[in-house]
């Protein structure tokens, strides 16, 4: 069999698999449709995105717990619960005239493409902007990657068009690095988060190198981080002190200077990517010092 041959074989493999993967799409989006029809479900007509809230909870945990057993036949049923939250969401929403299922697709797919110069065409024509290319940008390693991700989101930024949801709409003026993190996420899962997007100028405060000492033994760093988030809470409660409040308003407080720090240095014509080291701790002090 030519290389030829093989090429067309896998695309039509390829495109069996999207015309399978979109047909069930579509009759998830359907029966959800007709669960909340006049004919439905009274569970499901009564429900709002408001009380849908503790079963995406629910769900993403679940999913979570299936990848931590490496039950791979659970995460198969799991991912499906998960998606069908998704699109009770987004039935609700357009019920209420705000937008589909999708237009969410849409935003999540035009973000992707942008995002990866590195992987597709930038073309001007919209029935190629997916195809994939070696583009322009060329980038080799995860590290480059996360990097140039960062910096096209600056761009956004600047540009008033992160945020804007699809709606054609800039993006509120107050957007800024630390800005869009869910604050319903779990204190410690938003430190993660925060502490990475900070990272990601050079800017995290305490962001030493000592944790490098057990970076070549990944199973043993995680198992000593645990102990050591243990050993945390525990003193928390021999102190009296509720651990994911304390930490919560750690985060707020670190945002705070953080987006105090940015919005001070873009008020000045600079960015915090163009800072050195030096000027970066510098300007830290000065939020530091105003609370």
């Amino acid at each position: 069999m030519g290389g030829g041959t093989i090429l067309a074989s896998a695309k039509i493999l390829f495109m069996s698999e999207f015309t399978r993967a979109g047909d069930a799409f579509a009759r998830l989006i359907e029966i959800m449709a007709t669960l909340r029809g006049p004919a439905g479900c009274p569970w499901d007509r009564e429900q709002t995105i408001d009380s849908l809230k503790p079963f995406v909870l629910e769900e993403t945990y679940e999913v979570l717990d299936a990848i931590d057993r490496g039950d791979h036949e659970a995460l198969r049923e799991e991912i499906g619960d998960h998606v069908f939250e998704a699109v009770f969401l987004a039935q609700l929403e357009s019920e209420a005239g705000r937008f589909a299922i999708a237009d969410s697709l849409t935003v999540v797919a035009d973000k992707l493409v942008r995002r990866h110069p590195h992987v597709f065409e930038q073309s001007r024509d919209p029935s190629h902007m997916d195809r994939p290319t070696r583009g322009r940008v060329q980038l080799s390693t995860p590290a480059q990657v996360k990097v140039r991700w960062e910096e096209i989101k600056a761009q956004e930024r600047a540009a008033g068009t992160l945020g804007n949801r699809g709606t054609g709409q800039a993006a509120p003026a107050t957007d800024t690095l630390l800005s869009g993190l869910a604050r319903t996420l779990p204190a410690l899962a938003r430190a993660f988060h925060i502490g990475t997007r900070a990272a990601s100028v050079r800017a995290a405060v305490g962001d030493g190198a000592g944790a490098e000492a057990l970076s070549g033994n990944m199973a043993r760093a995680e198992e000593e981080m645990g102990d050591l988030l243990f050993a945390v809470a525990n003193l928390a409660r021999k102190l009296g002190i509720e651990p994911e409040t304390a930490l919560r308003k750690a985060n707020d407080k670190f945002t705070r200077r953080f987006t105090d720090m940015e919005r001070r240095i873009a008020a000045n014509g600079g960015a915090l990517g163009n800072l050195s080291l030096d000027q970066l701790e510098t300007e830290w002090q000065r939020s530091k010092a105003g609370g």
